[in-house]
């Protein structure tokens, strides 16, 4: 009996990493991908659980970085998916250079939605397949001084459960929608926020964490998961508190300090 194929973007770091090695543990043989070549160190700390790893290099902001990740399967069957890349773009919205903030929109919603589509299609012909998207409380939150970081994640919260509710009927096919808050990882670094008080801050996550909750809430097939109690708090406060309000606390935590 051949081992089951998962694939997990953005593995180099992060909640990428550690979903990367949740996979191995339980079995699965994997493609891992990232846009630096620190993947495959990554992947060689896969191999330790037994596991067949491919590592690629490859930019998901496009169609062909995608095509060229797809390739790396050579016809086998994609079982898991974990679509965790995304990347961000701090500062004021007007200071922010285009190319930048292009390519977090290309990169979290354009190359995530056409890697999901092409994976899903293949998936849902077979009529077996779980998919975990790594969404954010961001996504309930005007993201003031991350404002297209948290718009992406924003259309990512919203678009799953249309997608969803469009795959019901589907027998053995399942989406779910992970959604950490603020994380111990690169993102920060990154995004240019280390000058933040989020960005500075001692209470993320561990991304262990997130990563686990959202491991077993994919294979359980649940719909989301918000990974952590006052993350859950947030997302509760979110749909009762006036925009501006919310703006404004993120204002708080994401404005850069040394505004020169």
């Amino acid at each position: 009996m051949s081992r089951k194929l998962a694939i997990v973007t953005g593995a180099s770091t992060g909640i990428g990493f550690e979903l990367a090695t949740l996979a191995a543990k339980d079995g699965y043989d994997l493609i891992v991908v990232a846009d630096e070549p620190l993947i495959d160190a990554a992947a060689r700390d896969f191999e330790q659980f037994g596991t067949q790893v491919t590592a690629v290099e490859a930019d998901l902001s496009t169609f062909d970085g995608v095509d060229t990740l797809l390739a790396a399967a050579k016809g086998r069957p994609i079982d898991v998916l974990c679509a965790n890349a995304a990347t961000g773009t701090g500062g004021a919205f007007l200071d922010i250079e285009p190319a930048l903030w292009r390519r977090a929109v290309d990169t979290n919603i354009s190359g995530t939605l056409y890697l999901m589509q092409k994976v899903l299609k293949e998936m849902v012909a077979r009529g077996e397949g779980k998919v975990l998207v790594t969404g954010s409380i961001a996504g309930f939150i005007p993201g003031t001084f991350n404002a297209v970081y948290d718009g992406t994640k924003a259309f990512i919260d919203i678009f799953l459960p249309a997608l969803q509710n469009e795959l019901k009927d589907v027998k053995g096919v399942t989406v779910t929608n992970l959604m950490p808050g603020p994380t111990d990882t690169e993102f920060f670094a990154r995004a240019d926020m280390l000058d933040t008080n989020v960005g500075q801050s001692d209470s993320k996550a561990d991304p262990a964490k997130p990563a686990k909750d959202g491991w077993e809430a994919m294979k359980a097939g649940k719909a989301s998961v918000v990974s952590g109690l006052l993350n859950k708090l947030q997302v509760a406060a979110a749909g009762v508190t006036p925009m501006a309000v919310m703006a404004e606390l993120h204002r708080g935590m994401a404005e850069p300090k040394n505004k020169d």
